[in-house]
């Protein structure tokens, strides 16, 4: 997964090597996102690197990438795009693409997220689709918000297994992705019913 190589980066450049290694993921980077996201969090609990920060950089590292790739549809998709279909490696990710943009418009921005390798190519298809900037932005950044809110909270809170959880979301995918939610979800309503547990009792010895 090249996490030893990305500690390396980050030892190196710091929080710019968030944003820089979540840009430049697309041109063959050994390092998927998730273990990017993760790995930013991880630090960030460790207090290697300051949360705000760390953070900041994640989510605009991934926003990027997503307008270049959304840039590069809008302005040069036509001529890629038949480039892009006679590569069989390539040709069934832009199918794909395509058929989710076409049934579920701006939110497959959110749904390629999901997906190791989808989420470069959807927002070029959303280009390619001529889909307005507006529409996009609306969609996307946000998106890139909760799936970089989601991924940063768990590589806080499991720092010690960044790598083997990093794997298995990669593998995995989508179900690895409703796992993640499903695990913050719980985590968010089990600190919330401690919480109020807490304030009761502040109350009870108040009175």
């Amino acid at each position: 997964m090249g996490y030893s190589y990305l500690l390396t980066i980050i030892e190196q450049f710091g929080y710019v090597a968030l944003f820089l290694v979540l840009c430049l993921g697309l041109i063959g980077l050994p390092i998927p996102n998730e273990a990017v996201v993760l790995t930013g969090g991880a630090l960030a609990a460790s207090g290697m690197l300051e949360p705000g920060p760390a953070y900041l950089m994640t989510f605009l590292g991934i926003s990027s990438a997503m307008t270049f790739n959304y840039s590069i549809g809008r302005f040069a998709g036509s001529r890629l795009f038949d480039w892009f279909m006679r590569k069989k490696n390539i040709e069934k990710f832009v199918v794909k693409a395509d058929q989710l943009n076409a049934k579920y418009g701006g939110w497959s921005l959110g749904i390629g997220l999901l997906f190791p390798f989808l989420r470069h190519v959807m927002p070029f298809v959303a280009g390619t689709n001529r889909m307005k900037y507006g529409r996009f932005s609306l969609f996307a950044y946000p998106s890139a918000f909760i799936w970089t809110s989601i991924y940063f909270t768990i590589g806080a809170l499991f720092g010690d297994h960044v790598e083997e959880i990093g794997d298995f979301i990669y593998d995995y995918g989508i179900i690895a992705a409703v796992l993640a939610v499903a695990v913050i979800a719980y985590l968010f309503w089990h600190y919330s019913l401690r919480s109020r547990a807490k304030k009761e009792d502040n109350a009870e010895q108040h009175l």
